[in-house]
C-alpha cells in the first residue's frame, strides 16, 4: 500500500496553528487542484480557495476537530492514484458552519470522498458532507424526516474498511465482477415494478443500505424498496449512471461515483422528499463504497449530494433554514 496522502493532509492541516493553515495547503494540494465540496460550496480552483472556503470555515467551525474514517481504499483507475473514503469529521461544534447555528454540542459530520493524487500532490478532491445530517443534529432541518433510520452511520460489520491487509487480486475480481452486474441489475427498471430489478440475486436479505440524511439508513431488500428504492425511482424513471471518476475494488470492497455520477428527469407520478414532480432535468452527484460478503453484497455506504439536487429542483435548503430561523424577509 502506498502513502495515504490525503489522511496526512488532514492531520497535517488540522493540528497546524491558523496562520499555518494555508502554507499546509499550499504544500499539499496542487497548485491547480480542483476542490469539489458539495453544495452550496460547489467546485474550487486552487489551494487558496479551498483553504478560505472550506478547509478554514470547517476548522472554525470545530475547532478541535479530528478525522476518523472507517473505511479507506486507495488505487490506480486509468494511470492515475485514487483514494476513496468515508468516516466523519468530529469535533465541538462551537462556531457556525455554512448558516448552519453552533450546538455547543458534539457533532458528528459524515463525508465521503475521492481524492486523485499525483506526484505527491492531491490535483482533484471530491467531498459530499452531509450537511443535512448537520441540521438534524443541530435541531434545524428545513426538510422531512427521513423515511429510513436518521442518525450515526456504522463502520463496517467486519471492521476492516481501512484495507490494510493484503490484497488479493481474485476477491477483488470477484467483488467488482458482483458490483457491476448489480449495478446492470439496477438499470432493467421498467418503469412499473421494482421486481423487474432481481436484487435478491445480489444483496443479503438483511443488506444494510446506509443512505444520507434526508432517506436514512435502510435494511434488507424490502425495507430498502420501501424507503428509498421505490420513491426514487418513480419520482427519476428514466435516472441513469453514466460518468464516474473512478471504480476501485480491493478484497470485500468496492466503490465509485462521480461528480456528477448520474442524470434523470423529475418527471414520474410521484413527489421526492416532498416535492412534487417538476418536469426538470438534473444531474446527481454520487458516492457509493459497497462491502461483499461471500457471493452477495452485505453493506452500501451511500453519499448523494441532495441540497444540490433540490437547489435544481427549485428548492433552496440553506435558505429555507435560515428563514425557518430568522423569519421571511419582504423588505
Amino acid at each position: 500500500m502506498s502513502h495515504n496522502v490525503v489522511e496526512q493532509f488532514f492531520q497535517d492541516y488540522f493540528q497546524a496553528k491558523e496562520d499555518q493553515q494555508l502554507p499546509t495547503a499550499t504544500s499539499c494540494l496542487s497548485p491547480d487542484i480542483k476542490c469539489s465540496v458539495a453544495h452550496p460550496i460547489n467546485d474550487l480552483q486552487g489551494p487558496e480557495a479551498s483553504h478560505k472556503h472550506f478547509l478554514a470555515p470547517l476548522k472554525q467551525a470545530l475547532p478541535d476537530v479530528e478525522r476518523r474514517p472507517y473505511i479507506v481504499m486507495q488505487g490506480k483507475y486509468e494511470g492515475r492514484q485514487w483514494f476513496n473514503s468515508t468516516g466523519y469529521f468530529v469535533g465541538v461544534f462551537e462556531k457556525d458552519l455554512f448558516g448552519i447555528p453552533a450546538t455547543g454540542n458534539i457533532l458528528y459530520l459524515r463525508y465521503t470522498e475521492m481524492a486523485c493524487v499525483e506526484d505527491g500532490l492531491i490535483t482533484e478532491y471530491y467531498v459530499i458532507p452531509d450537511f443535512i445530517d448537520a441540521m438534524v443534529q443541530a435541531g434545524v432541518n428545513p426538510l422531512r424526516k427521513s423515511l429510513g433510520h436518521s442518525g450515526l452511520v456504522l463502520s463496517p460489520a467486519t471492521y476492516n474498511g481501512l484495507c490494510n491487509e493484503d490484497v488479493c487480486p481474485h476477491s477483488s475480481e470477484k467483488s467488482l465482477t458482483l458490483v457491476n452486474d448489480m449495478l446492470t441489475c439496477l438499470g432493467r427498471f421498467d418503469g412499473q415494478d421494482l421486481f423487474s430489478m432481481d436484487l435478491e440475486n445480489y444483496w443479503h436479505s438483511d443488506f444494510m443500505w446506509y443512505g444520507p440524511s434526508g432517506i436514512g439508513t435502510t435494511r434488507g431488500i424490502k425495507g430498502f424498496r420501501n424507503r428509498h428504492q421505490a420513491p426514487f425511482v418513480f419520482a427519476f424513471p428514466d435516472r441513469s449512471v453514466d460518468i464516474k471518476l473512478n471504480i476501485l475494488s480491493q478484497n470485500d470492497y468496492v466503490s465509485t461515483g462521480g461528480w456528477p455520477h448520474m442524470h434523470g428527469t423529475h418527471s414520474g407520478h410521484s413527489g421526492w422528499l416532498g416535492l412534487a414532480p417538476t418536469g426538470k432535468h438534473i444531474e446527481m452527484r454520487v458516492m457509493d463504497i459497497w462491502r461483499r460478503e461471500g457471493d452477495l453484497l452485505k453493506e452500501n455506504w451511500v453519499a448523494i449530494d441532495i441540497i444540490h439536487i433540490l437547489h435544481q429542483l427549485g428548492y433552496d435548503v440553506f435558505g429555507q433554514m435560515k428563514e425557518n430561523l430568522e423569519g421571511p424577509k419582504y423588505a
